[in-house]
């Protein structure tokens, strides 16, 4: 079979998919876990979000990747709507998302991680439920904390075992934290091929020595918090930006990705926020400001993406 990109309409080729965001959610729950204090929510109101994916597509996005989970609001038949009224790709992830927040049902820690790993296989063969959906790609698998909890570490060895028998890649979340180089050891040890796995949200650990670990293991490093206000991430930027620009000079452009991680309605246009173009409309003009070619933006923006997105 010729390789392909699996989207929520059917898989298509890896050359098709044009400007990508590899992080979003097009709707998503975190508020109905008791003493949690990220009680966020990304509406599930089709219509406002039919208008933000629509300003995204106008500014020349192409795919975005959905990476909501089972548990936080996972909706593949919206999602297949939502990519037949934009016109855009879609790519659903799969697996469970961190430890809080693990679906009751899916009983993971009473299964082992073969049973766990068929599950997600299962899925990817034939589809969510009786929707018929496929996933393209495993995550984002995640970590409530700096550490990696039993819980989780069966989940992303599950996620390995997944990975290696239907070629697609693993996303991950980890805050704040070096906590990714634990997932990818453990991703490794469980056979899975690092260019294969993307360690997600790596801008909110603003560490060189950390991105140059994940790099030279030979991951993909991801900047996804882009256009987030919930903290420090704006007076941050600047700084991303020249780290960015280290880490193309040192020759790691391959491995980058940029994205946004939609998740809060507060980041929607509607409602006074970037919506889903603040790469197109802040952060790209920033990095040709600060002297990174056109063919760099193309590497982190379509190239990279189609690489971690293509099943072999």
């Amino acid at each position: 079979m010729a390789p392909r990109v699996m989207t929520v309409a059917g898989p298509i080729s890896p050359d098709s998919l044009g400007f990508t965001l590899p992080h979003e959610h097009t709707g998503i729950a975190l508020w109905h876990i008791d003493g949690r204090w990220d009680y966020w929510e990304l509406t599930p109101d089709e219509d406002i979000i039919v208008d933000e994916l629509r300003d995204y597509r106008r500014r020349g996005g192409a795919t975005l990747v959905d990476l909501t989970l089972d548990g936080v609001g996972r909706d593949p038949h919206r999602l297949r709507s939502l990519a037949a009224s934009t016109g855009l790709n879609i790519v659903m992830g799969c697996g469970w998302y961190r430890g809080a927040y693990y679906p009751a049902e899916v009983l993971v820690d009473r299964r082992s991680v073969d049973d766990l790993a068929a599950q997600i296989i299962g899925e990817f063969e034939n589809g969510e439920g009786e929707t018929g959906v496929r996933p393209g790609i495993i995550g984002e698998i995640g970590t409530d904390k700096p550490w990696v909890s039993a819980l989780e570490e069966r989940v992303h060895r599950a996620a390995a075992r997944a990975s290696v028998a239907t070629g697609m890649a693993i996303t991950t979340h980890g805050v704040q934290s070096a906590v990714g180089l634990a997932q990818l050891k453990i991703l490794t040890e469980e056979g899975v091929d690092p260019s294969r796995v993307v360690i997600g949200h790596a801008d909110s650990y603003h560490r060189l020595d950390f991105y140059l670990e994940v790099l030279d293991a030979g991951a993909n490093l991801q900047f996804d918090f882009l256009g987030h206000r919930f903290g420090s991430e704006e007076a941050l930027e600047p700084r991303l930006v020249e780290t960015i620009v280290e880490l193309l000079e040192r020759g790691y452009g391959s491995q980058l990705l940029l994205s946004q991680d939609v998740c809060h309605d507060r980041q929607l246009k509607a409602n006074g926020g970037f919506g889903y173009v603040y790469l197109q409309q802040r952060f790209l003009p920033t990095l040709r400001t600060a002297a990174v070619g056109e063919g760099e933006i193309r590497q982190m923006t379509v190239d990279n993406p189609a690489r971690i997105l293509t099943i072999p």
